[in-house]
């Protein structure tokens, strides 16, 4: 059913029935380590680049979600990924060796609920039962494609963040057992003049505003209808930027149930400057920790607002500004949720 212009109401209630995260020596090394079913201590991952260690996370998170679930790859119909790196390749050669139907996305780091959002309006009008759908990021591999390659040395300014290393993949069923999805509000692309590629979260932070906003009032709820609201990788300064714009639309949000998923996977002593980045920030926070609250009733009800950049290495040198959007899908812990 849709509500207003931008939300869909799944009526079905797809059921994310497990999920697969793969992190990093970074990550295994931050603030939610238990988040995550697989941890590398190598960014290399023991292939010959960075970009082949990226399709090696997205692999990996598919087989852990399809291994902690209770159905064989066979029944999987469909695979929804995308990510960062030129034509999306890590994710096209990880559906290969998945052997899978495959949709590949690209909506920046919003690419997570994007996923999702799509996997759960298929099944919610019975065009699948079964559904992967996920993402992963690789530092070294950004670095390269959008700033400079690590080895270069690059100095970079409080505003920039930490790319992930790592990847986070739902398997979205008809029926099951695990939390539900419940709703899904599709962003618009939202250009504030930024021009910064060091400054994400501060580009980004109108897009999540503009999507919170038409999600509450689409869906006839004030924020405080959900447990937490969750924002992809805004960061320090995005966060702060979003909250006083929220504030000024009279959204009541507070420090307690507003959170991002840039600032929970490290920790404040890492030397990630404004925080995490990356496609795998919402999707690793998303799969791994915060649904684990749900799983644990600690949690019944969250909004999870994956943000993305839709800027490009040449649109950067062609100094353009840099246009941006915001997905949310709305996830609840089960059925006795009040």
């Amino acid at each position: 059913m849709l509500a207003g212009h931008r939300t869909w109401i799944f009526e079905n209630e797809p059921v994310i029935i497990s999920t697969g995260t793969v992190g990093g020596p970074m990550e295994a090394d931050g603030n939610i380590p238990e988040a995550f079913d697989i941890l590398h201590d190598d960014i290399w991952m023991n292939q010959s680049s960075f970009e082949k260690a990226q399709r090696t996370m997205m692999e990996e998170a598919c087989q852990a979600a399809i291994k902690n679930s209770v159905i064989q790859k066979e029944q999987v119909q469909f695979f929804i990924s995308g990510d960062l790196i030129n034509q999306i390749t890590p994710s096209s050669f990880a559906a290969k060796t998945l052997d899978l139907p495959y949709f590949g996305l690209f909506s920046a780091c919003a690419t997570s609920m994007e996923g999702l959002a799509l996997a759960a309006f298929l099944i919610n009008g019975n065009g699948a039962d079964y559904i992967l759908s996920g993402t992963a990021s690789h530092n070294a591999a950004t670095e390269k494609q959008f700033r400079y390659p690590t080895e270069y040395g690059g100095q970079k300014p409080p505003t920039a963040q930490w790319t992930v290393t790592g990847a986070g993949c739902g398997l979205v069923a008809k029926a099951g057992d695990g939390p539900k999805v419940t709703s899904a509000t599709i962003g618009k692309v939202v250009d504030m003049g930024v021009k910064d590629p060091f400054n994400m979260g501060g580009a980004m932070a109108p897009a999540a505003v503009d999507t919170i906003e038409a999600h509450l009032r689409e869906r006839n709820v004030d924020a405080s209808f959900y447990d937490l609201i969750i924002t992809g990788d805004l960061g320090h300064v995005g966060r702060e930027v979003s909250l006083d714009m929220l504030q000024k639309k009279h959204i009541e949000v507070t420090e307690e149930n507003y959170k991002d998923c840039g600032l929970t996977i490290y920790r404040e002593d890492q030397p990630v400057f404004s925080g995490a980045s990356g496609t795998a920030s919402s999707a690793v926070g998303a799969y791994g920790h915060f649904i684990q609250l749900l799983k644990k009733k600690e949690l019944n009800r969250i909004l999870v607002v994956a943000t993305g950049a839709l800027h490009s290495p040449l649109s950067v040198q062609q100094k353009d500004s840099i246009p941006c959007i915001a997905h949310a899908v709305s996830i609840e812990a089960g059925s006795d949720v009040l």
